[in-house]
């Protein structure tokens, strides 16, 4: 079940908070392929599972900004906000990719909070680390540090 958080004071008082983990979500050739169909990378290592299995990582591997854009379904798990107008994506900080995601795996979503603080226009500011994880992986598949504003 995802926190709640009503208006910014609310949100203010997230600064610092464990949001916890998604469930798990299975990652499926069809949606790499759908990935890259949508973003013309048809690289290999994601949509030849012949080719891939005698490649670097012995089986096909989901695109790094596929995993990237997973954060944005199951960041939806993990917080809901009510009693603002308007949020907004205002950018990522620092993305890496420690490991790879291969098909066939499933992933989920741990998100922190760092200091929400207020910015003009009667909103705050919400940075967030997001880390990816893979099951039965030690490494993360991806960690992101995003910001997101918003507004009453």
């Amino acid at each position: 079940m995802p926190t709640t958080a009503h208006g910014l004071d609310e949100l203010k008082s997230l600064s610092g908070a464990d949001l916890g983990r998604t469930a798990w979500r299975e990652i499926t050739q069809d949606r790499v392929n759908t990935f890259a169909d949508a973003t013309d990378d048809h690289q290999w290592i994601h949509t030849d599972p012949e080719k891939a299995k005698e490649g670097p990582f012995g089986a096909p591997i989901a695109h790094g900004y596929l995993t990237l854009s997973l954060v944005i379904p199951l960041f939806t798990e993990l917080l809901t906000i009510t009693g603002i107008s308007m949020s907004v994506n205002y950018g990522s900080e620092k993305v890496r990719f420690p490991s790879p995601v291969p098909v066939g795996s499933k992933v989920r979503l741990h998100g922190a909070v760092g200091s929400v603080e207020d910015v003009k226009g009667n909103g705050v500011q919400m940075p967030l680390t997001f880390t990816v994880e893979v099951e039965g992986s030690d490494k993360p598949a991806c960690v992101a540090h995003a910001v997101y504003r918003h507004y009453a």
